[in-house]
C-alpha cells in the first residue's frame, strides 16, 4: 500500500532528481562566462554562442519545472524561501530572464544595442546564476533565518496573519555571508565552467577551440575540486539537523549528513560513483587527446552527485529546509508537502516523465548528429 510518507519521499526523490539535471545543464552558463576569455575572434565567438544557443531552453525549462514542481510537492518551502529570500531569488531569476532576451535578440535586424550588450548579459547570467543558485542551495546544509509559525494557518484569512516570517532584512542575500555557502557556490561555478570546456570538445569541429578548452578543462576543474572539497569535508564533519522520529523535535546533530551516508549505504555508493565519473570525465580529457566524450561521464556524474546530496538533506529523518533562528520551524518531508490528495494525483501525473525524457535525449541526438562548424552558420537558416 502506498503510504503518505512514501509520497512524500518519493517526490523529495523527484525534486533531487531535477536538481542534479538543472546543475548539469548549467554547462550553458559556464559557456556564457567564457566567451571573452576562450574565443579570441569574431568567428569563434559567434561558433561558442550558438553551440550554446541550441541548448540554452532546456536549461530555462528545467528551471521552470524545478520551480513549479517545488510549488506542488512542498508548498511551504515555496512559500517560505521564494517568499522570503525573494532578492537572491529575483536576482537569479532575473539572470535567467537576460539570457532568454539576449540569445533572442542579438541577431534581430535593427538591434541598436548591438551584440556586445547582449554578450555582455549572457556572461552575467552564467557567473551570477550559477553562483547564486550554489549559495543558495548552500542554505539547506546550513540554514536560513526564517520562523513559521503553524498554528497561523487557520488564520489564512484574516489580517496580520501569516505562516513564515523572514527574519533579516537582506532577505536571501545574507547567505553571501555563510562561508560554506561561499564555497558551494563558487563549486558550482567552476563546475558550470568545466562542463562546458567538455561540451565544446565533443560538440564543436574547430582545432583551436578544442584545444583551448581542453585546457579550460583543466583551469576550471581544479579550483571545482578544491571548493567541492571544502564544502563536502565541511559538510560532512559539520552539525546537521536531525528530526527525532516520534517527537519531530529538530536538534543539531554532530556529522549528520555523514551518518545519512552510512545509514543509506546505496546512496553513498551512488554518489561515490557520480564523483568518480566527473573526475573520470575531466582527467581523461586532459590527458588523452582524442577524447571527447568526458561531458557524458562528467554529466551523468553530476547529475548522481547532486541528487544524493538532496537526499541526503530530506531524508533519514533530517530537516531538508533549517531554519538558523528558530530549531522548531525548520522545514521538513512531513510538515512542508501538500496534501496526500495532491501528491498522490501528481505521482500519476509523474509517470509520463520517462516519455518526456525520452523525447528530450531523441531531440538532443538529432541535434548532435554532426559536429558543429563556422561553416554550418552560414547555411544555418536560424542563427544567434
Amino acid at each position: 500500500m502506498i503510504t503518505y510518507e512514501f509520497l512524500q519521499q518519493y517526490w523529495w526523490f523527484i525534486m533531487s532528481l531535477l536538481g542534479g539535471l538543472l546543475v548539469f545543464l548549467l554547462f550553458v552558463q559556464g559557456g556564457q562566462s567564457m566567451l571573452g576569455s576562450l574565443s579570441k575572434e569574431e568567428g569563434e565567438k559567434r561558433l561558442l554562442i550558438n553551440a550554446l544557443g541550441r541548448k540554452w531552453e532546456y536549461t530555462f525549462t528545467t528551471l521552470v519545472l524545478f520551480g513549479g514542481a517545488f510549488f506542488a510537492s512542498f508548498p511551504l518551502f515555496y512559500s517560505t524561501s521564494f517568499g522570503g529570500a525573494y532578492w537572491a531569488w529575483m536576482i537569479l531569476l532575473f539572470c535567467f530572464v537576460l539570457q532568454a532576451v539576449s540569445y533572442e535578440f542579438q541577431s534581430k535586424p535593427g538591434n541598436i544595442f548591438g551584440p556586445k550588450v547582449y554578450r555582455l548579459f549572457l556572461f552575467l547570467n552564467g557567473v551570477l546564476a550559477t553562483f547564486l543558485l550554489g549559495v543558495v542551495v548552500g542554505t539547506f546544509f546550513t540554514g536560513a533565518e526564517f520562523s513559521v509559525g503553524k498554528s497561523n494557518i487557520a488564520g489564512l484569512g484574516s489580517s496580520g496573519f501569516v505562516i513564515s516570517q523572514w527574519q533579516n532584512p537582506l532577505h536571501g542575500l545574507e547567505a553571501l555571508a555563510n562561508v560554506r555557502n561561499l564555497c558551494l557556490g563558487f563549486a558550482i561555478l567552476f563546475l558550470a565552467r568545466t562542463q562546458a570546456s567538455l561540451y565544446f570538445v565533443n560538440r564543436l569541429e574547430h582545432e583551436v577551440l578544442e584545444k583551448r578548452s581542453r585546457k579550460f578543462v583543466l583551469y576550471n576543474g581544479v579550483p571545482f575540486v578544491v571548493f567541492f572539497l571544502i564544502f563536502l569535508i565541511w559538510t560532512l564533519l559539520g552539525k546537521g539537523y536531525a528530526v527525532d522520529s516520534a517527537s519531530k523535535v529538530v536538534s543539531l546533530e554532530e556529522m549528520k549528513y555523514l551518518h545519512n551516508f552510512i545509514d543509506m549505504p546505496l546512496v553513498a555508493i551512488i554518489f561515490v560513483l557520480g564523483v568518480v565519473a566527473v573526475l573520470y570525465g575531466i582527467l581523461r580529457t586532459v590527458f588523452q587527446s582524442n577524447f571527447k566524450k568526458g561531458i557524458w561521464y562528467s554529466g551523468v556524474g553530476t547529475v548522481l552527485v547532486v541528487t544524493m546530496l538532496l537526499l541526503i538533506t530530506g531524508y533519514n529523518n533530517t530537516a531538508y529546509y533549517p531554519s538558523s533562528v528558530d530549531l522548531q520551524s525548520s522545514l521538513t518531508l512531513a510538515n512542508s508537502s501538500s496534501s496526500e490528495f495532491t501528491l498522490s494525483a501528481m505521482a500519476v501525473v509523474s509517470l509520463f516523465v520517462p516519455v518526456v525524457l525520452a523525447y528530450i535525449i531523441y531531440a538532443w541526438r538529432a541535434l548532435e548528429k554532426k559536429k558543429l562548424r563556422l561553416e554550418d552558420l552560414e547555411n544555418d537558416g536560424h542563427t544567434y
